[in-house]
């Protein structure tokens, strides 16, 4: 019964949306201590204003430590306070944060305000801030967009994250992310499948990442199980996994060195000379672990320090070839840890790392380059790093990009640079992990908060659970409204609601602007349902149509085809309607049964509608192919690269709206693929004419040799010999007259029938 309930549950989706609602007083013991602070602190904190005590007043109202019960409105009239006394930061920060959301009905939202707040706390170096007023001149949120100034404030953002993680051991702190989407655990916010970010191109991606999350237990346990019996692959597989760790598995580096040490010693004793007698693939993996244990030994991720045991470990692997060995020797001498420095060695060790397309090694080479103004050859070799997420290469291309001698500085590549670099550097600044305890913990209110505050840092993934939690509408059977009667709702409870609503179709907004297919879809449910907003089909249409570009949506496409075939929002027409069900169905398989009774009522629909003569355009057939001529070929070759050189034009604004920099690369693959196809066919049509050369010179000689054969014969009064008969091809070729390439009979050979 347990099981089913359980399924029951996911099925029809029993939710309240959260809100921020405040706790019941504590009594008690407890409530009585709690009280006697209270009174102490408010002392302090109203005729002497003494700033701690305003502050421990402001944070227990807000976040309810020591199981205070939470009160917005008291917490703001404390922050608005401290921010008076001056100019404290941190209450600035906190103020323009409860202006910018309205939490909890303390204060009316006001984007004005809350700009103006964060400003100043930007100015006296709040990190919190600094990152909000560069997203909202970046996105335009309350202000004109500047991207000047949002390249400005993420810049100082990014360098005090990059010194940050860079006064942590050889390499840098390890960062663990924590920028997850609570939507992701359930199969998106439309459920498994139904999501595009677990279905169609994006489905098997997202099935392997939920499958190790749910089965990482029974993963790890077959690798030991394998790792025992000795196989080499599953070892080092355990020795990453537990030196990497992930979201559900914590990073255990003495449990990664025994697996890196048991592979090590089966190709090294313990002084370092090799084995025989193991299988050939054996050095291969024992470089792999010598790498790593000698990155443990550089860090001092086991015990202290040792330089003299990382330089082993480092030659031991690149004896083997290992790149990580090779860019950790490389950084020793390059830092004279251990060694001697040496540039010139830290260089080559370097260059020989970036043949194996390592990432650490590719901005440590990239950054001796930039030192000798090499700047160009450097950023090739950071790009390269950016492919695999090296948040160091990303800085340096933000520098490199909003440099001021820079002959093509682009602010919006920076923009998008720095602002990657500001969050995935977590600890400075970002309340995503305290977040996710809270919501793993049950505490859904501080989850809350703790994603709003993230959200409007600009966290795409806190916007999005933000309005998860707030959504009132992820199922279309309230189990709630079935079960027991509805209730009166008083005037405070439906003020409420509408809040909540209207918080979550910004957030919404917000996330789909960074490129969320998913919010962008419930942009337009909330559109369609008058959800927060008056209801506006038109827009809804507009937000279906722009998450179904190139197919990336089935839901969305499904809807369109749903509007078109009733004729909400956009023109009715059955013809498109059936066009959109069959592209839901062509990008997400699984849609079949919905698609397939859509069609099915569509084709009732257009059949009655053709014989009752009705006004709408009904499902015509498929048009044919037609066969065309090479020039026709070519001319609409043509015409389509120019169409699509306006599309790209057109694309670049739109994309510029939303991640300033895309344009760059796009433009940049377009003209390769464009001259791609130019060399191509220039090189076909150079085959073509020395074929074409090779035959005419056969038909000469040919020719030749006969009139040779018919002089001779004359001068010696013989009878000439009869010219040869005609091949087949030759005698189908003269019944049928020849086209030219350009309708030309005399260039042979090439006509193609029109």
């Amino acid at each position: 019964m347990g099981t089913i309930w359980y399924y029951t549950k996911q099925l029809l989706l029993w939710h309240n949306a959260e809100s921020l609602e405040e706790r019941p007083t504590v009594g008690g013991a407890h409530g009585k201590r709690l009280r006697a602070a209270e009174e102490l602190l408010e002392k302090a904190a109203d005729p002497a204003k003494n700033p701690d005590a305003i502050f421990l007043l402001a944070e227990m109202n807000f976040y309810g430590n020591w199981s205070y019960p939470r009160n917005y409105s008291a917490a703001f009239k404390w922050y608005k306070e401290l921010a008076g006394i001056d100019g404290n930061s941190t209450g600035q920060h906190m103020v323009g944060f409860m202006y910018a959301t309205g939490i909890g009905g303390a204060v009316p939202k006001d984007q004005g305000r809350a700009l103006l707040y964060h400003t100043f706390a930007a100015l006296n170096g709040d990190t919190r801030s600094e990152m909000t007023i560069a997203f909202r001149r970046h996105q335009g949120i309350g202000t004109p967009r500047n991207c000047e100034d949002a390249v400005y404030y993420y810049q100082r953002v990014a360098q005090k994250a990059i010194e940050w993680w860079d006064s942590g051991p050889p390499g840098g702190h390890y960062l663990q992310k924590h920028t997850f989407r609570i939507a992701d655990d359930h199969g998106g916010v439309y459920g498994e499948g139904a999501s595009a970010s677990s279905s169609g191109q994006n489905g098997m991606r997202h099935k392997q990442s939920l499958d190790s999350a749910k089965e990482l237990g029974d993963i790890v346990e077959y690798l030991e199980l394998l790792a025992k019996k000795g196989n080499l692959p599953e070892t080092i597989s355990l020795g990453k996994i537990y030196y990497e760790g992930s979201r559900n598995l914590p990073r255990n580096i003495p449990k990664a060195r025994e697996y890196f040490l048991r592979v090590a010693r089966q190709h090294w004793d313990r002084d370092g000379k090799v084995r025989t007698g193991g299988p050939q693939y054996l050095e291969k993996f024992a470089g792999r672990a010598a790498g790593h244990l000698g990155t443990m030994a550089l860090r001092g991720e086991v015990g202290q320090q040792d330089f003299a045991q990382a330089v082993k470990w480092f030659k031991l692997g690149v004896s083997c070839g290992d790149a990580n060995s090779q860019n950790g020797l490389g950084y020793m001498y390059f830092n004279g840890y251990g060694v001697k420095e040496d540039r010139a060695k830290a260089s080559q060790y370097f260059k020989t790392a970036t043949s194996q397309d390592f990432p650490l090694a590719q901005v440590n080479y990239a950054k001796m380059l930039i030192e000798n103004n090499e700047i160009d050859r450097a950023k090739r070799y950071l790009e390269l790093a950016a492919r695999h997420g090296n948040v160091e290469a990303f800085y340096y291309l933000a520098e490199i990009s909003n440099s001021a001698e820079a002959k093509d500085r682009s602010c919006g590549i920076a923009t998008a640079y720095y602002k990657i670099v500001a969050e995935r550097i977590e600890p400075l600044q970002s309340p995503m992990a305290w977040a996710n305890k809270a919501y793993e913990n049950g505490d859904i209110e501080s989850a809350l908060v703790g994603y709003m505050m993230a959200a409007e840092q600009g966290y795409e993934s806190a916007q999005a659970n933000v309005a998860y939690l707030l959504d009132e509408s992820r199922s279309a059977f309230p189990v709630k409204s079935l079960l027991s009667k509805s209730k009166q709702q008083t005037p405070e409870q439906l003020e409420k609601f509408k809040r909540n609503q209207e918080l979550a179709l910004i957030y919404w907004t917000r996330s789909a602007k960074q490129s969320n297919i998913d919010s962008l879809v419930k942009m337009g449910d909330y559109y369609l349902s008058g959800i927060g907003a008056d209801a506006d089909p038109t827009k809804a249409a507009t937000c279906y149509s722009a998450a179904a570009e190139h197919q990336a949506s089935a839901q969305a496409l499904w809807n369109l085809g749903w509007m078109h075939e009733n004729g909400i929002g956009v023109a009715q027409d059955f013809h498109l309607a059936k066009r959109y069900y069959d592209q839901a169905f062509e990008t997400n398989p699984e849609a079949y049964l919905p698609v397939t009774l859509s069609l099915l009522k569509l084709r009732v629909r257009s059949a009655w509608n053709t014989v009752t003569h009705g006004g709408v355009k009904g499902i015509g057939p498929e048009p044919k192919k037609t066969r065309v001529s090479l020039r026709e070929f070519l001319k609409n070759w043509y015409e389509a690269a120019a169409v699509a050189e306006g599309e790209a034009v057109l694309d670049d604004d739109i994309a510029n709206a939303q991640l300033p920099g895309d344009e760059y690369a796009y433009e940049e693959g377009f003209d390769e693929d464009i001259a791609e196809s130019v060399v191509i066919l220039a090189l076909a049509a150079a085959v073509a004419a020395l074929v074409y050369y090779r035959q005419w010179r056969q038909q000469q000689g040919n020719r030749r040799r006969e009139q040779e054969q018919r002089a001779a014969a004359a001068a010696a009064g013989q009878q000439p010999p009869p010219p040869l008969p005609p091949q087949p091809q030759q005698q189908q070729e003269e019944e049928q007259p020849r086209l030219g390439i350009w309708d030309d009979p005399q260039m042979p050979g090439w006509g193609m029938p029109h």
